[in-house]
């Protein structure tokens, strides 16, 4: 195992550690209201970060070709699971997104999203010579997306559905796609987005509170004044280690979508620059072997988990500082979700293994 492993190892385990401690620091409040065990949250987290570990050192032992050879069967799993969520999955917070096995849940959502990186960067590979042809080359691939978010939009859930169709682009990018091609499809997804937003007035009641969020200060604009009212106070070193005032009640659980903000509060700009700087050597060291990699595949696929990874993170910490509405977003290794941290640390695996082959 060379360095670049072993520095990208170290640095999603410190990033994952923090993130353990700093939901028991958000939640053991709201735990032990809820569930008379303070230790609730952290101890079903820590139980997915030692399988996820487990699992993202196993799986960057596995080539990463056998991915191109069963894409097409992961893809179609994970699609059943995406149909069936709708009709058979658990509601949390207003969404149909969970299979709910006891107290934990699995949400499929976040399957497919790796299942759409690995499936779209075989795509790329078989079609290379094609991939400058918008028709033939662009479109299938495009449409097959929209289908995806739109079975995810049903549950619904617009911020996993936005990160997937962004992977997507990403990858299209990459791929040598025309630059043109994107800002006609931006400009065509300005208006779909605004169509969601109108067929939904919840999105709309979202829109205005990020806009003037003191408008409705006890309702839309709850969550992110909240959040603002953690961030401002922290300083440069904050209040310290289970210090935060927010998570006393005011910040609705604040160890999933808005964790950032406690760590801003308890650890000030200093943990927010720590913060940072983990997720920029991370996407640093991924992209390096996604250019260093000699395989087409394993360069697209490499690529692919990174740039979604940042993302999301950057999505994530965009809604929490107010500079874009409220999409439910989790914020990668911190946030809490079994789901979510064993798909990142499982693509991690399989980042690790396009670098040591």
């Amino acid at each position: 195992m060379n360095k670049i492993n072993i520095s990208l190892i170290i640095t999603v385990i410190i990033i994952s550690l923090f993130g353990l401690l700093m939901i028991y620091s958000s939640s053991y409040i709201w735990a032990e209201y809820k569930f008379d065990d303070p230790f609730k949250y952290v101890k079903n987290q820590g139980l997915f970060l030692i399988i996820g570990i487990i699992l993202m050192l196993l799986v960057s032992k596995i080539p990463f070709e056998n991915y191109y050879k069963h894409a097409n069967i992961i893809f179609i799993i994970c699609f059943i699971l995406l149909v069936l969520v709708l009709f058979f999955g658990t509601e949390r917070n207003g969404s149909k997104s969970w299979f709910g096995i006891g107290s934990f849940g699995i949400q499929p959502s976040e399957f497919m999203k790796l299942a759409m990186i690995i499936f779209t960067s075989k795509y790329l590979y078989k079609n290379r010579k094609e991939i400058g042809n918008i028709k033939k080359g662009v479109i299938p691939i495009l449409g097959l997306t929209l289908i995806i978010f739109g079975l995810i939009m049903l549950q619904p859930d617009f911020g996993t559905g936005v990160i997937l169709v962004m992977g997507v682009i990403g990858l299209l990018f990459v791929g040598g796609v025309n630059l043109k091609f994107f800002l006609k499809i931006g400009f065509l997804g300005i208006g779909g987005i605004i169509a969601l937003i109108l067929a939904a007035p919840y999105r709309l009641k979202r829109i205005l509170s990020f806009l003037n969020p003191w408008e409705d200060p006890l309702g839309s604009g709850f969550q992110i004044i909240q959040s603002l009212y953690a961030i401002g106070p922290g300083g440069l070193f904050g209040f310290g280690l289970g210090g935060s005032r927010q998570k006393h009640f005011y910040l609705p659980e604040p160890q999933t979508d808005f964790i950032f903000s406690i760590i801003s509060e308890e650890f000030g700009f200093l943990g927010v620059l720590i913060v940072s700087a983990l997720f920029i050597t991370i996407i640093y060291l991924g992209i390096k072997i996604a250019l260093k990699s000699n395989n087409l595949f394993g360069k697209y696929l490499a690529f692919g988990i990174v740039f979604s990874l940042g993302f999301q993170a950057l999505l994530n910490l965009m809604v929490v500082v107010g500079l874009i509405p409220v999409t439910g977003v989790t914020l990668p290794f911190l946030s809490y979700g079994g789901s979510s941290l064993l798909i990142t640390l499982v693509s991690i695996g399989i980042v690790l293994n396009v670098n040591r082959r």
